[in-house]
C-alpha cells in the first residue's frame, strides 16, 4: 500500500505537464574524490539526479530505493546523488560507508548555485529525472521508489 501510494505521488507529480524547455540540461560538480561530473557525460542513459542531505528522514529512508533503481538498471538508468549539506568530508564518508551506495555522490554544499541545481529546490529530497537525450522529463519533491521511476520511464517512452 505505502510503495503504491508513492508511486502514485510520483507519476502525479511529473505527470504535470512541465514547464521546461525543450533545452538540455547540464551541470558540473566534484564527487567525494574531486573528480568533476558533468551531467551531460550520462547522455544516452536516463539520470536521476538526486538533492539530500544526511540530516533528512526522507531522504535517508529513500537511499535504498535508489541504490535498487542504479543498480539494477542495467545501464539504462543510473543515479547522481547531491549532497546538499554543510558537512565534514570525513563525516560524510563514514555516513556513504554504512549506507553501501554505490552510485556516484556529488557534493554541492548547502547553497547549491543555480549553475547546480537542475531547478528550484523546495525541500528534499528533490529529485529530477534527465530523458537520455538530456531534456528534464519530470521533478518531484519527496522520496521516489525504484519501481516508480521504473514505471514512469516506461510510460514516458510509451508517449514519446
Amino acid at each position: 500500500m505505502f510503495r503504491s501510494r508513492l508511486f502514485l505521488v510520483f507519476v502525479l507529480l511529473l505527470a504535470v505537464p512541465a514547464a521546461y524547455s525543450d533545452d538540455r540540461v547540464d551541470f558540473t560538480l566534484p564527487d567525494m574524490q574531486g573528480k568533476p561530473h558533468r551531467l551531460s557525460d550520462y547522455r544516452g542513459q536516463w539520470v536521476l539526479v538526486n538533492y539530500w542531505a544526511t540530516w533528512c528522514p526522507p531522504c535517508r529512508e529513500e537511499l535504498p530505493e535508489l541504490e535498487v533503481l542504479h543498480s539494477q538498471s542495467d545501464g539504462k538508468a543510473v543515479v547522481l546523488g547531491v549532497n546538499t549539506e554543510a558537512i565534514d568530508h570525513e563525516e560524510l564518508s563514514s555516513f556513504l560507508e554504512e549506507q553501501f551506495l554505490s552510485f556516484p555522490i556529488l557534493v554541492a554544499g548547502p547553497r547549491p548555485k543555480p549553475a547546480q541545481r537542475l531547478g528550484s529546490l523546495q525541500g528534499l529530497p528533490t529529485s529530477f529525472l534527465v530523458a537520455p537525450d538530456g531534456r528534464l522529463a519530470a521533478k518531484t519533491v519527496g522520496p521516489v521508489t525504484a519501481d516508480g521511476v521504473r514505471q514512469f520511464i516506461q510510460q514516458y517512452e510509451r508517449s514519446n
